[in-house]
């Protein structure tokens, strides 16, 4: 096989390569026309971020099978025509690990110590040995925002040097935190007012985006914020006011909201914070790591064996993937709906299989269910990489099947628990590949799942669903469905709204404030636009 290799990547990775029998062609200057020509017959494409990955690649690519990035970001390749061109696309999220949580460690003690500012007056000619006082991290309490892979390792590292271990995470379970000897806090405020230091080690989403702010950063006052994660998650502005007027007493970063940091940032203006360009993963270890992570994607695609780290691709026999992939659609919508209707910490997953699909295999259908309730909280997860993330956050995944099924040819239930309380919801398939939610918490509705969803329990009377209409109406927000069901007469019942647009805040409260209205559960799929504007 041939892989093409377009950025530069340590030797590690290539002599693995070669090592295993196919030929390496490293060419760093080709773009445009000339990229078009050297991946023409190319089986794999190696890059980084310097290669434009994008659909003109796999129209010119026809042999290719696979790109791997040799790193975490993949802003560079185009994925749905990876897809499209049935091309694997596969990261190292791995690699970098070790030195973005040792990197982070570094950061606490250069702010902590005030390392580089007193290294800069001593290089300038100043014994300045009288104005920096240092803060010892033995008997003070961290707090880790998000504890991941690197939020892990970080715990790992700052625990064995005597600090005490707060954690703030929605999707850890409290095994996993006690494990890790950390106490899980479910408030992120309480969690900061709790730490002297705190560390960020969550992706950004739109969920994370800004949200370290000003409140936030005052519930850690006197302590110091260390971001080494992503850019974008605390407010850059009102941290360096916070640690100019000494709200806190320092701040450390390494990722930013902008990148290259621009020269007017106001955080270059503020002598207690540390920053650094962007170098958590740059080390030699780390670069080698990616690389032969990169290749051993590459060679395992080449033996069509499963891409642990593929972003795309399924793993399941040719012959039987047309029988199942219709299911894995509904698998990864059910857990969706599932999660945020739970609005709360995952303890275990189950998928239910009932009818023809329970004799197939269904390890790819589980993993897109889990895909479906991860998705929304981890970066770039996939039906191949679920079950992995599943494990690390110590949530329990079980599989069950039965032939028996009373009102559908085949039925896939998610039913997500934290603790006594749980949420089941059920999909199926009309006329085909016409996906529906038809139970959710066991009443039986016939929803499609697309787009915005508003999902209502409310006592069964009269003038509810009339109360329900008229204040989205009130709101601007139009029905394009409607389904209903209940318990018994008079009982509790459940509705599902197909929505047009997403439901302003207002509404909601303005339907919760009616008693006979019991929960109103906002649920986003595929199609939705952005919030509404209020």
């Amino acid at each position: 096989m041939k892989v093409l290799v377009t950025d530069p990547i340590a030797d590690a990775g290539l002599d693995r390569l070669r090592d295993a029998g196919h030929e390496v062609v490293t060419d760093y200057e080709s773009e445009g026309e000339a990229l078009l020509d050297a991946v023409a017959d190319a089986n794999a494409l190696i890059v980084r971020s310097g290669t434009d990955v994008n659909e003109a690649v796999f129209e010119a690519a026809t042999e290719l099978v696979i790109v791997g990035r040799a790193g975490i970001g993949v802003d560079n390749i185009d994925i749905e025509a990876a897809t499209d061109h049935g091309v694997i696309v596969a990261n190292a999220p791995e690699g970098n690990v070790r030195a973005a949580a040792e990197h982070t460690v570094a950061m606490t003690f250069a702010v902590a110590r005030s390392i580089p500012q007193a290294h800069g007056r001593l290089v300038g000619g100043e014994w300045a040995k009288g104005e920096f006082l240092g803060t010892e991290v033995n008997n003070k309490t961290l707090t880790i925002v998000g504890l991941g892979r690197v939020g892990q390792e970080v715990a790992k590292r700052l625990d064995s040097l005597g600090m005490d271990l707060v954690v703030y995470d929605p999707y850890i379970s409290e095994e996993r935190a006690d494990r890790m000897g950390a106490e899980l806090v479910e408030d992120l405020h309480d969690a900061l007012a709790a730490g002297d230091f705190a560390t960020i080690h969550t992706p950004l989403l739109p969920e994370t985006e800004g949200m370290i702010g000003e409140a936030e950063l005052a519930q850690l006052e006197g302590g110091y914020l260390i971001n080494c994660a992503r850019g974008g998650i605390v407010d850059e502005g009102a941290l360096a006011e916070a640690v100019d007027d000494g709200v806190l007493a320092g701040a450390a970063l390494d990722s930013f909201a902008e990148e290259p940091l621009p020269q007017d940032s106001p955080l270059l203006d503020v002598e207690e914070i540390v920053v650094t360009p962007h170098l958590g993963a740059s080390t030699e270890a780390a670069q080698e790591n990616v690389a032969v992570d990169t290749a051993e994607a590459v060679l395992a695609a080449f033996d069509d064996e499963p891409v642990l780290t593929a972003l795309n691709a399924p793993s399941v026999d040719e012959s039987a993937f047309p029988r199942i992939e219709p299911y894995i659609d509904v698998a990864e919508t059910a857990g969706k709906v599932a999660a945020q209707l739970l609005d709360g910490r995952i303890t275990e997953v189950e998928a239910t299989y009932e009818g023809d699909i329970a004799a197939e295999e269904v390890d790819l259908v589980t993993a897109s269910a889990l895909k479906g309730v991860f998705e929304p909280l981890e970066w770039q997860v996939n039906a191949v990489n679920a079950p992995r993330l599943a494990e690390e956050r110590g949530i329990e995944v079980t599989e069950s099947k039965t032939r028996q099924t009373d009102d559908f040819q085949s039925l896939v239930r998610v039913t997500v628990r934290n603790g006594d309380d749980e949420i089941a919801v059920e999909g199926t398939l009309f006329a085909g590949e016409d996906a529906r939610i038809v139970r959710i918490d066991g009443f039986r509705v016939d929803a499609v799942p697309y787009g915005h969803m508003l999902v209502a329990r409310n006592t069964d009377e009269p003038g509810v669903i009339g109360l329900i209409g008229t204040v989205l109406g009130d709101h601007d927000v139009n029905i394009a469905g409607m389904f209903n069901g209940r318990e018994t007469q008079g009982g509790e019942a459940l509705t599902v709204y197909n929505l047009d647009s997403a439901v302003p805040d207002a509404a909601v409260e303005e339907l919760l404030a009616d008693d006979r209205v019991v929960e109103i559960t906002e649920i986003t799929l595929d199609g939705a636009d952005g919030r509404a504007d209020e």
